[in-house]
């Protein structure tokens, strides 16, 4: 017998409690400067691990944990609330796609690979795979990657390993890796399987959006706390600076932008729970990309100088709101992605889409 509405949402409360406390426990400014120095936090990925987060996205079968996407997707929100620095949501998108091409699940941390410049071809009774992926999250520590590739009519997940790749190593503005993975491999036929119905290059690109969008929301709800907190805190002429009309005008938009990024990030979760609609994920990425480039302005602005020490834990955010700001495609690319989508629907269709949104 199922769970009743109210208890299924007191198991989503209970849950998202336990990972907030799990993240905010493992993850200290501490932790985040250690991997800014080559360091890989085990303890921190073991303890993501033994809650089964990885494969949460995932069916019952296969290790998830029977939740709507939705409510699982909206733990990465706590994830960008304290700068997780570990690849959970490559490693949950990853899990997905191989998922859905019906290939197994590795455990461990995965990589996602975006195979639009590797070239994937028969030779022989084998698979040979060709090409690079760049930015690929924390690469170097992957237990395994999951690649999607596009062929002139199909997409195909290829399932790959550690020897199937040589690794350039690259440190991106997070502090963190996002590495080169060169491939010039063959492959048994065994790894490689057809997409799931729907699912090509734009799609994956969406759902790595849709990811960033949400991470993008938490951190900028946790720089406006932090933001508020220091005006409250620091004086000047006699007074908190948050007393000053110009410090709460500022403080004003920042949480106005913070707002904005959350409503849009749950736009575009909705989008990927219900019929993948790329309109609605390219609005939330667009939009919260937007509102991480002015939060971060105000929240610099108002911490001044010490704002931009590397003492001060603000920056450990902010870096990563401007490194997710751009992955997976900035405003640009989806701003042009939802007008082709709009103008293609022709004058009779506009009010219905954008109403739809």
């Amino acid at each position: 017998m199922g769970m009743t509405q109210a208890e299924t949402e007191s198991s989503e409360y209970l849950l998202l409690e336990s990972v907030s406390r799990l993240f905010s426990d493992h993850v200290t400014t501490a932790l985040l400067a250690a991997v800014e120095r080559g360091q890989w936090p085990s303890e921190l990925w073991d303890a993501i691990a033994e809650m089964g987060l990885p494969r949460a996205l995932l069916s019952e079968e296969a290790g998830g944990y029977g939740m709507s996407a939705v409510e699982v997707l909206g733990l990465l929100r706590e994830a960008g609330r304290v700068g997780l620095p570990v690849p959970l949501a490559e490693t949950m998108l990853a899990g997905w796609l191989l998922a859905g091409a019906g290939l197994p699940v590795p455990d461990g941390p995965l990589a996602l690979v975006d195979g639009r410049y590797i070239d994937l071809r028969t030779d022989g009774s084998s698979w040979r795979l060709t090409g690079a992926a760049r930015g690929v999250v924390w690469g170097r520590a992957a237990a395994a990657a999951a690649a999607l590739v596009e062929t002139a009519d199909q997409a195909f997940v290829v399932l790959l390993k550690p020897s199937d790749w040589m690794l350039e190593p690259v440190i991106g503005l997070t502090g963190e890796p996002r590495d080169v993975l060169r491939f010039d491999t063959m492959l048994a036929r065994d790894v490689v399987a057809h997409a799931a119905a729907g699912i090509g290059m734009t799609e994956l690109r969406a759902a790595g959006a849709m990811t960033r969008s949400l991470m993008i929301a938490g951190a900028l709800q946790r720089v406006t706390d932090m933001t508020v907190q220091y005006a409250c805190e620091r004086r000047q002429f006699g007074k908190p600076i948050g007393r000053f009309q110009a410090v709460q005008q500022n403080l004003a938009v920042l949480a106005s932008q913070a707002s904005a990024a959350t409503a849009a990030a749950d736009l575009g979760v909705d989008g990927f729970a219900h019929g993948f609609r790329l309109p609605a994920i390219a609005v939330a990425k667009s939009r919260s990309g937007e509102a991480a480039g002015i939060g971060t302005a105000i929240a610099h602005q108002v911490h001044g100088a010490i704002g931009f020490s590397y003492e001060h834990s603000l920056h450990f955010l902010t870096r990563r709101l401007w490194a997710w700001r751009d992955e997976y495609g900035g405003e640009p690319e989806w701003n042009l992605l939802l007008g082709r989508y709009l103008a293609a629907g022709g004058p009779d269709r506009l009010w219905t889409e954008l109403t739809a949104l």
